[in-house]
């Protein structure tokens, strides 16, 4: 039990509105939905929070159809001008998945500052000391709090080489002799696997060498349900403030929820800075506000098993949706059981983003593909160095694959050198679509930017093309039907098919049906929806004899007993076309690579299963794909 003579109070960041939606719902949520318990929270007295950057940066315009610049702009005033808004980012990545420039970073930091932060906590995933120091004159010049933040993690193996407190102790300590402004430290563990005696002695480190007017805050997730016993741990050890949550995003994948460690701390001596008997009314107002959004069993329960796949709850949220859509949920065990063996090939780098998605990307190829068949993009990058110093030496096998197969030497230089120029790639993009030159659409298009990704789908130009995809976690709108009649009507026409059909459907419903064809089995997951007024009227009159409505068929060849092979995506869910390479007449080898589809945020082949002729492509660049229906078709 840990006590003090001396009262001490702990200041309370609430992750409610940034890290709690990330973690529960991968960010996919509208502001406005959040927009009124923000301003109960305010109301209530609480004067911290944490509202953009990480995945909170990218889901508005990338899922909702919002642009994140003015969803900041309506946090802000929701929570009024003296409020501290803090925001994540992510060292040489800033808000992105891929390096940039420090020019680039200078423009988000501008941006950022403009529209209502004040402070900037910034990790490297690798602890990489020469990145964070790099990273932090940009938030610095903008006018923004500098955090340095050490990205702790409970290894999934033996190790007193790497995350350990000597290890956070000493990144901290190497910054610091840098000379770079530090106005707070964070130890961020976005697992949730730090063991409480580390942060216990890695607080205690960190305030021996610390000045006193440079604050200590905490930051872990409930997911192995060991977020109250650190953080305990860490104030004990000297730690003045924590990152807490609010119901019904609390627990499990995010924080702790605030009235759990005001429990825990009654009778200690410590006290939090914000008032728990207001909470209930903030939490009535934020669950009316989530009333149509569909919550994961995953994300909100606990799962001891992280501690030996140490996966951020912000990556878990938006990795199982993704996993969902796909249709390949059945798979998520096998995924988090290869995550040692990345982690140590890898370097044992922190399993924070954009780090965690690496690892997630690698072991769900190894998977699928087979270990090491096909090294993921980022992944293979890392391990290279093109995004630091792994803490460790990777596998140097592993090295010599992902060199190979990427098509890259290994780096020992400066990342952010060798990044790309997104702002001009992404400026150039713009001038040539005609789209206004504003700084943030700038960044919304350069932030995007995906190597080797085809530009039409950036989902900056989407968005500011209003062509957004809108892509959230919203429960079935599944209206019971009434009792059909037992012999009904002969339908005369197609238009009366298709308003039979409405009346005996009110809105979508998803099922699952399984076709056998010889020896061969698929899955299928279907969608019925009721016709829409346009279509009911655009329906031909003419009468037929009643049979049902024909779905589109693909072109097939003239000649007489001639056939044909449709070719599908490899999963049976929902996913995006990112990439055509045949058209109608090519010819086609079995085997090959004739599309690309993107799941998990990666892109994945798709391969012709038949040797012939592209007779029909039925699927558009950027459109939704699923094992229901083929890309194209061969013909023989």
């Amino acid at each position: 039990m840990i006590f003090t003579e001396r009262k001490k109070t702990i200041t309370v960041m609430l992750t409610t509105f940034r890290d709690g939606l990330q973690s529960v719902f991968g960010g996919k949520v509208r502001t406005r939905n959040i927009l009124p318990a923000m301003e109960a929270a305010a109301a209530a007295g609480i004067r911290h929070f944490e509202f953009g950057g990480g995945a909170r940066y990218q889901a508005p315009y990338f899922y909702a159809g919002e642009d994140p610049f003015a969803c900041m702009d309506q946090m802000r005033q929701a929570v009024g001008p003296d409020a501290d808004l803090q925001i994540l980012t992510r060292s040489v990545s800033g808000v992105t998945l891929t390096t940039q420039r420090l020019a680039t970073l200078a423009l988000q930091a501008r941006l950022m500052k403009k529209h209502g932060t004040t402070i900037d906590r910034n990790f490297d995933f690798m602890n990489d000391v020469q990145n964070l120091v790099k990273t932090a004159q940009p938030i610095i010049d903008a006018g923004m709090r500098h955090q340095l933040c050490v990205a702790m993690m409970g290894l999934p193996y033996k190790s007193d080489r790497v995350h350990t407190p000597e290890f956070y102790v000493n990144v901290v300590q190497q910054v610091l002799a840098a000379g770079v402004r530090v106005d707070s430290v964070c130890m961020k563990d976005a697992s949730g696997t730090t063991d409480p005696r580390t942060c216990y002695l890695t607080a205690q480190g960190l305030k021996k060498i610390l000045p006193p007017e440079i604050p200590l805050i905490q930051h872990t997730h409930d997911t192995a349900s060991m977020a109250v016993a650190c953080y305990m741990a860490g104030i004990a050890g000297g730690v003045d403030g924590i990152d807490l949550s609010l119901r019904p995003m609390a627990s499990g994948t995010v924080q702790p929820d605030v009235r759990s460690l005001w429990h825990a701390l009654k009778g200690t001596g410590y006290a939090l800075d914000l008032d728990h008997t207001k909470l209930e009314g903030i939490e009535r107002i934020l669950t009316d506000g989530l009333r149509d959004y569909q919550f994961s069993e995953i994300t909100l329960a606990a799962d001891a098993r992280v501690v030996n796949f140490p996966m951020p709850g912000g990556a878990i949220g938006p990795n199982v949706h993704m996993m969902a859509e796909a249709g390949i949920l059945d798979r998520y065990s096998d995924v988090l059981a290869e995550f040692p063996v990345v982690v140590r090939a890898g370097g044992a780098w922190t399993s924070v983003t954009p780090g965690s998605q690496q690892y997630w990307l690698q072991a769900f190829n190894n998977v699928l593909h087979g270990r090491w068949q096909k090294i993921d993009p980022g992944y293979g990058r890392s391990v290279l160095g093109y995004f630091g110093r792994p803490p460790l030496d990777p596998d140097p096998e592993v090295v010599r694959i992902a060199a190979e197969q990427l098509a890259l030497s290994p780096f020992t230089g400066d990342p952010l050198a060798a990044a790309p120029d997104n702002v001009a790639l992404a400026t150039e993009a713009l001038a040539e679509r005609e789209l206004p030159l504003s700084e943030e659409n700038v960044f919304l298009v350069a932030s995007a930017i995906v190597p080797g990704k085809n530009m039409n789908l950036n989902e900056g130009i989407r968005f500011l093309s209003g062509k957004a995809r809108i892509v959230l976690p919203l429960k079935a709108q599944v209206e019971t039907a009434s009792p059909a009649p037992a012999a009904p009507p002969p339908v005369a026409s197609a238009a009366g098919a298709a308003a039979s059909a409405a009346t005996a459907l009110t809105g979508p419903v998803t099922t699952r049906c399984t076709v056998v064809e010889g020896q061969a089995t698929r899955s299928f997951i279907v969608t019925l929806e009721p016709p829409t007024a346009a279509a009911l009227d655009n329906a031909p009159a003419q009468a037929t004899t009643s049979q049902p409505l024909a779905a589109p068929t693909p072109e097939t060849p003239a000649a007489s007993g001639a056939s044909t092979t449709p070719v599908f995506s490899p999963f049976e869910g929902k996913v995006e076309l990112v990439e055509i390479n045949v058209k109608v007449g090519d010819i086609v080898a079995d085997g090959q690579v004739v599309a690309a589809v993107e799941a998990m945020k990666a892109k994945h082949d798709v391969r012709a299963t038949a040797a012939g002729k592209v007779v029909a492509v039925h699927a558009d660049l950027g459109s939704e794909v699923s094992a229901e229906r083929p890309i194209l078709t061969i013909g023989a």
